[in-house]
């Protein structure tokens, strides 16, 4: 008996789950270098070019000063609103623009750059964690739901849902002392920056920031490519691990346990129990989820829409690794993360079915 407690202790899992996976491989070899291979085509057909520039552009803002301006201009407004640093407001626009994880991205940067605390970082992560608009629109509303129509409401539920979690998440952690603004001045300097205007005090801001960093155009091009790179071949080896798991598990007959479970949920929320393998899909992996989701016959599109944006907001396990990763370097913690995201997945469930009838496609 204590044998077994000490084989089921929860530091074990990690350990018997890789031994659990290891077998699997052994048993479907062929599946799981099929899935390897799906996975990396996603990688480097997908991922890579859509993200890559990204992630070089943004080291190269950071570099510049850009970020800087931005944090001051933006101050006025970010606080009272999220309790953030006004330097975040760059990081919302640059995620919602991009997508999942330059959100992550840049708020690690924030913090190791010490632009922001722990807990600003945390409401950070948690809601400029969204999908870009060239994947809402063009691969989902186009690609998978043949109905370009539907990316308004998509849009709407999916980042109406990322501000009100901005919303809430600022009153997490309301204790904590906030960070210096990047802006703030204090004694005979604060005198001097209210007869300044914002603008001047930005310009003066982004050139106080490049004279800091100190790199020439060319080596901070090279450090941004370097970096960018490390970056991606992270991203890359977390697609292509999801992938097998998914084939493993579907192979083993673990994905279908998943799905009965599912569908005893959706049932309870009367939305079709042929969407529970979009549900599952999206689980772990976001473009296999909005996909199937498209695809569900039969299940009437509004709820279809309605899983599209639980998945979109869910973001899927495979980005929850992403985030892990990156947040591994810094102290911001996974779980208002995760937390964040299941609440907006319901936020934007809900807001497809009250705005259906103004936003949504005309039948």
């Amino acid at each position: 008996m204590h044998v077994v407690r000490f084989l089921l202790r929860p530091s074990l899992i990690p350990a018997w789950s890789t031994v659990l996976l290891v077998l699997l491989m052994i048993s479907f070899p062929a599946e799981a270098l099929a899935a390897s291979i799906r996975g990396l085509s996603i990688w480097w057909e997908v991922l890579f070019p859509a993200l890559f520039p990204f992630f070089v552009i943004s080291e190269l803002l950071l570099g510049l000063g850009i970020v800087h301006f931005f944090g001051k201009i933006l101050d006025p407004f970010m606080r009272p609103l999220f309790r953030i640093p006004g330097i975040g407001g760059f990081v919302v626009t640059m995620g919602y623009a991009s997508g999942y994880p330059v959100g992550a991205r840049l708020t690690a940067q924030l913090w190791e750059q010490k632009l922001i605390t722990r807990s600003e970082g945390e409401r950070l992560v948690a809601f400029t964690t969204t999908s870009d608009p060239i994947f809402l629109i063009g691969a989902v509303s186009v690609g998978f739901f043949h109905n370009v129509a539907l990316a308004p409401v998509l849009a709407a539920a999916h980042y109406g849902g990322g501000l009100i979690i901005g919303l809430l998440m600022r009153f997490h952690d309301r204790n904590e002392k906030p960070s210096k603004s990047s802006g703030s001045d204090s004694g005979k300097n604060a005198g001097k920056s209210k007869r300044r205007s914002r603008l001047t005090e930005a310009i003066h801001a982004m050139h106080t920031a490049r004279i800091m960093d100190g790199r020439t155009i060319g080596v901070l091009l090279q450090d941004a490519i370097q970096a960018a790179l490390r970056l991606m071949i992270v991203v890359g080896g977390l697609v292509v691990v999801f992938s097998v798991i998914m084939e493993l598990l579907r192979q083993a007959g673990g994905i279908e346990v998943l799905a009965q479970g599912i569908r005893a949920i959706l049932s309870l929320i009367h939305v079709p129990s042929a969407l529970s393998d979009a549900v599952v899909n999206g689980i772990f992996e976001v473009t296999l989820g909005a996909r199937s989701a498209g695809t569900a016959s039969g299940s009437g599109l509004i709820h279809q829409a309605a899983i599209a944006a639980f998945i979109l907001s869910w973001g899927g396990l495979s980005v929850h690794a992403q985030i892990a990763s990156l947040l591994s370097h810094t102290n911001l913690r996974y779980r208002p993360f995760i937390l964040a995201r299941l609440v907006h997945g319901c936020i934007s469930t809900a807001l497809i079915y009250l705005l259906w009838s103004s936003l949504g496609p005309v039948s």
